[in-house]
């Protein structure tokens, strides 16, 4: 990447999207069932907001074949002001602050993590296109990063909200929660596209907060590898 452009922090307003109201833990009701005040805006959205951050110094060369450890700490919520502030306690990282409080932190790396394949219970294959929302996914949620627009290419938020698809679809019944993913960039998905996606479950375990799943995933955009996950959420609240 030759000379590597400093991160900046920056700041927006938290949005709740209806994209996620499919999951009740985006819904007031789902979320205040579960002991939370008010609807938790979905990690996927959060986690554009802190990707802003790497795309914004980056740009295509980090979208391309950068990566990120994002895991999430404590609710955002609707309205919220999320200050993304850089940190570097060896690694560069991004943590979204509510109030001067850590809400999830974002490792980023200038080149993608191994993630290699393992063993586990295989899902069904995923398969969709890539249409414009993911595009302007960013921009409804608070992030304004021209590239994607610029570009015609898929929002990074993309490959968490791929992922998602497995636990949703096939891992859960009722509301969940996902706090962790490691992420690698493997290239750039351009719009029209059509997204394949397969995943592994690697590990099942229960924790204080519910039973959890761990599942490895790889997604291709018309056959080329784009991303890699090792993905994890609460699949069971306690």
């Amino acid at each position: 990447m030759g000379r590597v452009p400093p991160l900046q922090g920056w700041t927006t307003t938290a949005v709740n999207l209806p994209d996620h109201a499919d999951n009740p833990i985006h819904t007031d009701a789902g979320a205040r069932a579960h002991g939370f005040g008010a609807a938790l805006v979905a990690g996927v959205t959060v986690y554009a907001y802190m990707s802003h951050v790497p795309a914004t110094a980056w740009g295509l060369d980090w979208l391309a074949r950068g990566g990120s450890h994002v895991r999430f700490r404590a609710p955002v919520v609707d309205g919220d002001t999320v200050d993304c502030v850089i940190v570097d306690d060896g690694v560069p990282a991004v943590e979204a602050r509510v109030g001067g409080e850590c809400r999830a932190r974002c490792d980023v790396f200038e080149r993608a993590p191994d993630l290699p394949r393992r063993d586990g219970e295989p899902l069904r294959p995923e398969r969709f296109a890539f249409d414009d929302r993911w595009i302007d996914y960013g921009l409804r949620a608070g992030d304004d990063c021209p590239l994607y627009a610029e570009h015609g290419i898929a929002h990074p938020a993309l490959w968490l909200s791929t992922a998602n698809r497995f636990f949703h679809r096939q891992l859960v019944t009722g509301p969940w929660i996902h706090v962790r993913s490691i992420v690698a960039h493997h290239g750039l998905a351009p719009i029209g596209s059509t997204i394949e996606a397969e995943a592994t479950v690697v590990e099942r375990f229960d924790s204080r907060a519910g039973r959890r799943a761990i599942a490895d995933v790889v997604i291709r955009a018309d056959g080329e590898l784009v991303a890699t996950l090792e993905h994890e959420a609460i699949i069971e609240l306690g």
